[in-house]
């Protein structure tokens, strides 16, 4: 039987501040891990600005691509938060303040606080369902596919835990990793030919320097542990038959 289609996801960053180098995005790394063991490949990741033509044009490719898109970033009170306006756009739906967003940040905020650029943050596009934001209020939400969610990492963080329940993943994608102290290329060749015998493993090779000796990272990933283990057997036998010492990774 041939193997069950995967569940794939986009990120999308959004945000001139990550672009320029002024902030350095951790996002990434924390939706890539709980979505993987969540069975959800994160299949890419784009930095964009924000440019509402981008950001309309980069949602409708990556949302029709992939099961799953969640973006980072744009949903504040300032001038150049413009995510919610451009998906509103790019779904072809009118931008609406929410009354359950509105209620939120009126509870939120102290009355002589509350002024039009807050008020936006309750702006959503219209059929959008909330995304609740322990942290500071201000929600994210979903449209279809897309879940729209904060930039700043803490709050980030707690919309995705509150969102995962409604996703629907395959099985946990796992991984092996071995340590083989040789250059990179002397185990090119023979790690492709090991990738034509487990097209279902994706197997990766990353190389570094230790103490001004070469190394490479072999590290292998899949859904099948059977699979998996019979492919790092194998890519085990193949670094021992050239002669490189090699070391389990700890992938704690």
């Amino acid at each position: 039987m041939a193997p069950a289609k995967p569940v794939t996801a986009c990120i999308l960053i959004i945000g001139n501040e990550v672009l320029s180098g002024r902030t350095q995005d951790v996002n990434l790394k924390y939706l890539g891990q709980n979505l993987n063991a969540i069975g959800i490949r994160v299949a890419e990741a784009r930095i964009i600005a924000d440019d509402e033509a981008t950001i309309i044009s980069t949602l409708n490719q990556c949302r029709a691509a992939h099961d799953y898109v969640f973006t980072t970033g744009g949903i504040g009170p300032t001038h150049d938060d413009i995510t919610s306006a451009s998906v509103a756009k790019a779904f072809g739906v009118e931008l609406v303040r929410h009354p359950d967003a509105l209620a939120l940040l009126m509870r939120h905020y102290r009355p002589d606080d509350v002024n039009e650029a807050r008020l936006k943050m309750a702006d959503v596009p219209a059929g959008a369902s909330l995304i609740t934001n322990p942290v500071s209020s201000a929600p994210g939400f979903r449209m279809g596919n897309v879940f729209v969610m904060a930039g700043v990492p803490e709050i980030m963080r707690a919309m995705f835990d509150g969102i995962k329940h409604q996703l629907a993943g395959g099985p946990p994608i796992e991984s092996k990793s071995l340590i083989a102290r040789a250059p990179e290329g002397a185990l090119a060749l023979p790690l492709g030919e090991l990738q034509k015998q487990y097209p279902d493993v994706d197997m990766g090779s990353y190389p570094f320097q230790r103490l001004g000796q070469p190394g490479v990272s072999l590290v292998l990933r899949g859904t099948d542990e059977g699979r998996m283990g019979e492919a790092m057997e194998k890519l085990k036998a193949i670094v021992r038959g050239l002669g490189i010492e090699s070391e389990d990774e700890d992938r704690s």
